[in-house]
């Protein structure tokens, strides 16, 4: 059953939403999206747990001054039955967003909810569910990440929006990013719907990105159909992001703290979420799922192979880097607070599985020798550099990318061990790399979890690169890993991944969406991989 959309409603009305501002008059309307009043953005829940769930919608007055909005919620479609309900203040010191958490409820169930303005007007009607209590025999969720407006349609919500085998949503980050129109999307058909056409660096330019985001209708049918748990990524303020900076961040565009603290105000304001930066979520005896935050918190800067490429000797430089720096224990992504909060919270998790949530990929990755020659001959120079890099840093035994948790194999293996101190049926989700990956994660010798990593719903993969040269070559090449953690890899599909678990296994399904070109619900033949309980290695479902 699919209660908010099904097939016919979202072909009809999927590109009404954003695809407006595309209409003539769509700038005009752009100026001035964060100014339509009523309830301009449907509604959507998160925070879940057995007995409540936060409940998100926007609401602006005719005159944009405060607004006092109600929210009912029912275990029927009918509303015949009223199981809860709050009410709260907003206004523009919050963009005019509400977010209330409605407790009392029913665990394991199905609940409806609407809200209701001052002046009696009501929003769309929304669907959530509470966690489950006691025994749980199965569980699914999808996982999202990596979705640029500009590079496509959001078909992959679509799709999962429509499922009827879906208990919960996460989103492993990148929800929004932040490029000028140009910068960094497919092309002036799909550009016209980000806003502003600037990169964004304040408080007013965030609101506007994600009030752009949100006008699509199908992001909204998955807000709409689900619970959704969201996990930071770097785009949520911007590339490489971490403690003190980032890569897409420079001296004139103002002070970082303070464009970091816009775009985390804006992303607690536009995302159905707590104001926590990690917490956990237990699934009844079942499982536990850790939200965490890997960027903005208290990450260290990441290294850069680049930077090495620049001495006199590469080589060299990488392998001293190798053996000293690359090993530093004070590199960390989650910080003491966050990684003594998580060993703790791990060593008294009672569920069958214990699922972490990182914006990036945990499993060793390197780049094979031959990488060079996947590229056509008009590849671009920054294309095939970074794969010199990825060749040069694999030659020193370096993973391909720093900026994942490749770049601090310390804080990696102090989270692994806590793991197996735990003795805990690991899973990590991620997002970040825009392609699909299944990685064995060993420490010390013996296995610690495994990880899936989720491919995008719309920014481009390895296949973006590599035109005209066999993906599944490409995928095979980097899945024979001397380290042998990479168990599978998939370099050319769109989509998302679909999780199910039960007492015995971990069950993961890429789904793969034919097009993000135009508006389809058509999908590509899917890959299946499982983990079994008290394993912690990955084998074919």
């Amino acid at each position: 059953m699919s209660f908010i959309i099904n097939r016919r409603a979202l072909m009809a009305t999927a590109g009404f939403g954003i695809g407006g501002l595309m209409l003539p008059g769509g700038a005009a309307m752009a100026q001035a999206l964060l100014g339509l009043t009523g309830f301009t953005h449907n509604v959507a829940s998160g925070e879940p747990s057995q007995d409540s769930v936060l409940l998100w919608t926007r609401y602006v007055s005719a005159t944009g001054a405060p607004s006092k909005v109600r929210v009912e919620i029912s275990e029927t479609q009918d509303f015949a039955k009223i199981a809860g309900g709050g009410q709260m203040t907003t206004g523009p010191w919050r963009d005019h967003t509400v977010k209330i958490t409605v407790d009392g409820l029913a665990p394991g169930r199905w609940h409806w909810f609407r809200f209701i303005g001052p002046d009696g007007s009501m929003s769309p009607v929304g669907r959530t569910r509470t966690l489950p209590a006691g025994k749980v025999a199965k569980f699914n969720i999808a996982i999202f990440s990596c979705s640029n407006l500009g590079f496509g349609e959001f078909n992959a919500y679509g799709h999962g929006a429509m499922r009827d085998d879906v208990d919960l949503v996460l989103h492993m980050g990148d929800y929004i990013y932040e490029y000028a129109r140009g910068g960094y999307d497919g092309g002036a058909e799909f550009a016209k719907r980000i806003f502003p056409n600037d990169e964004i660096l304040t408080l007013a330019d965030y609101r506007l990105r994600h009030a752009s985001y949100r006008s699509d209708k199908q992001l909204q049918a998955i807000h709409a159909n689900f619970p959704v748990i969201p996990n930071t990524d770097d785009h949520e303020g911007t590339n490489d992001m971490w403690e003190g900076g980032a890569q897409n961040h420079q001296p004139d565009e103002g002070d970082w703290t303070n464009r970091k603290n816009a775009a985390m105000q804006v992303w607690r304001e536009w995302l159905p979420v707590g104001e926590t930066p990690w917490k956990s979520y237990e699934i009844g005896d079942l499982a536990t799922y850790y939200r965490t935050d890997t960027r903005a918190v208290a990450r260290s800067k990441p290294y850069a192979t680049a930077d090495f490429m620049r001495s006199a000797d590469p080589a060299k430089a990488l392998t001293e880097f190798r053996d000293g720096a690359w090993r530093d224990a004070a590199m960390t992504m989650l910080g003491s607070e966050q990684e003594s909060w998580l060993s703790k919270t791990m060593m008294k998790d009672a569920g069958v599985w214990t699922v972490v949530g990182s914006g990036t990929n945990m499993g060793f990755s390197s780049t094979p020798q031959d990488a060079l020659d996947w590229f056509p001959k008009d590849a671009s120079e920054r294309a095939k550099n970074y794969a010199r890099q990825g060749i040069a840093a694999s030659k020193a035994g370096l993973p391909y990318n720093l900026d994942n948790w490749g770049g601090y194999p310390a804080a990696r293996s102090r989270l692994l061990a806590a793991a197996q101190r735990a003795g805990a049926n690991l899973v990590v989700v991620t997002g970040d790399s825009h392609n699909g990956w299944a990685f064995d994660l060993p420490e010390g010798g013996k296995p610690a979890g495994v990880e899936f990593g989720g491919h995008s719903v719309t920014s481009p993969g390895f296949e973006s690169a590599t035109q005209g040269v066999d993906p599944m070559m490409v995928a095979g090449k980097l899945a024979a890993d001397p380290k042998g953690e990479l168990r599978w890899a998939d370099t050319s599909n769109r989509g998302y991944m679909h999780l199910s678990l039960t007492p015995q296994a971990a069950t993961n399904e890429w789904v793969f969406m034919d097009t993000v070109k135009s508006v389809s619900m058509g999908t590509k033949k899917s890959h299946k991989m499982r983990v079994r309980a008290g394993r912690n290695v990955l084998e074919m479902a």
